[in-house]
């Protein structure tokens, strides 16, 4: 599916790129939407120009900027948000609260980076295969019976059955039904999970053929819950940009260079059921401190 957006008054707290905590959430995927017209986000400000309006403003005051989205707008790039990471926390948060992980590695050796970074180059404009400075998690759902079906799909570096590019798709995480967390790739490389976001994306995929039935299981809810905890504690990333493969249109931190793909996304974890999923996200308390 490829749903669209209407234009969407967005406010976006610029200042969470350089002044960015744990816990500390804004609504810009929290809003209504519409699937009416297309349209991308843009903000007005580059990072480093709010990050300096932050520096030179008086103690306390909030650096917002807003504006209407309209058709053909753009966000800032991904070199831009690039550049300005250096004025975030660094990574690290989350002592104490990261859930049992097995490592279960898909080959990813050197002829599947450099297509990755020939991949990154082509549609971010970004010359390099490593995940730098996350800031979003992308929830999926697999469409697969078991973990297993879910590894062999993603292992083998063939081209993708839909877009028919290398290298293969992929995820970091999968859990599987009985709420085992698996990592498949490591948080320095990017995967091919959703198109506009895999430059700065965590992929987490539940094995399951729906929203309704992840958010219904109590072991895989939960896994999936306390990995994201500890990985937007980690990270730095708000709860607002803990978000649905369906919802990847909305992100602003969406951006595609290839004009037949700004609009396309997939129909998994949609807005209503994102909004129960960050409830309960929420519900599991901020970061801890340190």
């Amino acid at each position: 599916m490829t749903p669209t957006r209407s234009s969407l008054l967005v406010g976006v707290a610029f200042a969470a790129l350089a002044l960015a905590g744990c816990g500390k959430s804004l609504s810009t995927v929290d809003a209504p939407q519409s699937s009416s017209a297309t349209t991308t986000v843009k903000l007005d400000a580059t990072p480093a120009q709010t990050a300096t309006a932050a520096a030179n403003a008086p103690a306390g005051a909030a650096i917002t900027t807003t504006k209407t989205a309209r058709a053909g707008d753009a966000i800032a790039s991904p070199q831009q948000v690039a550049r300005a990471a250096s004025t975030r926390p660094p990574a690290g948060g989350g002592a104490g609260i990261k859930p049992r992980i097995v490592w279960d590695p898909i080959p990813f050796g050197p002829e599947r980076k450099a297509q990755m970074r020939a991949y990154a180059e082509r549609h971010y404009g970004l010359r390099t295969y490593e995940l730098i400075d996350p800031h979003v998690i992308v929830i999926h759902y697999t469409v697969t019976p078991d973990f297993q079906s879910t590894y062999n799909t993603f292992a083998p570096d063939t081209p993708d059955p839909e877009l028919h590019e290398l290298p293969n798709i992929c995820a970091h995480f999968v859990i599987d039904r009985a709420g085992i967390i698996h990592q498949l790739v490591s948080l320095k490389i990017m995967c091919r999970h959703t198109v506009g976001l895999n430059w700065t994306a965590i992929g987490i995929e539940h094995v399951g053929y729906s929203d309704r039935e992840v958010l219904d299981d109590p072991r895989q809810i939960g896994a999936s819950l306390r990995l994201v905890r500890w990985l937007r504690c980690h990270f730095h990333i708000p709860v607002r940009d803990v978000i649905g493969h369906n919802e990847s249109l909305s992100s602003p931190y969406h951006h595609e260079n290839v004009p037949s793909l700004r609009t396309q996304t997939h129909s998994d974890f949609d807005h209503a059921d994102m909004q129960v999923y960050r409830a309960r996200l929420h519900a599991l308390g901020g970061c801890p401190a340190g």
